[in-house]
């Protein structure tokens, strides 16, 4: 199993999740955080100057079985692609166990419902 955190645009959420959505990844959270880029400059609007150096993102948490990763990687990047500099970052981190609480299920089989798939 692996935790696969992406932090990607505001503007792309819909994008990631459709396409998360499309490859049968049917769980995640998200959430709204803010950072700092490499990027340091400010911009003036009607006279008055921000930093715009805090940067607003979304924080897309998944975790997936290992045969899933590779595909939730491949939506998560194509969806939230444009080509310029800020687009985000991509994590996988190895998870040792998983537990279903309400069936005491460990393992991978606690991501998922057994019985769809039959």
């Amino acid at each position: 199993m692996k935790k696969i955190e992406a932090i990607i645009r505001k503007t792309k959420f819909e994008d990631v999740k459709e396409a998360l959505l499309a490859a049968d990844i049917e769980w995640f959270s998200y959430y709204d955080v803010r950072g700092e880029g490499k990027m340091r400059q400010a911009r003036i609007y009607r006279g008055v100057m921000y930093d715009t150096s805090c940067i607003e993102r979304i924080l897309i948490n998944v975790v997936v079985r290992d045969k899933n990763v590779e595909k939730t990687l491949f939506a998560i990047q194509q969806a939230a692609y444009t080509g310029e500099i800020g687009d985000g970052r991509i994590f996988v981190i190895p998870i040792e166990d998983a537990v279903r609480i309400r069936t005491a299920e460990r393992g991978d089989i606690a991501l998922y419902n057994a019985e769809q798939e039959k």
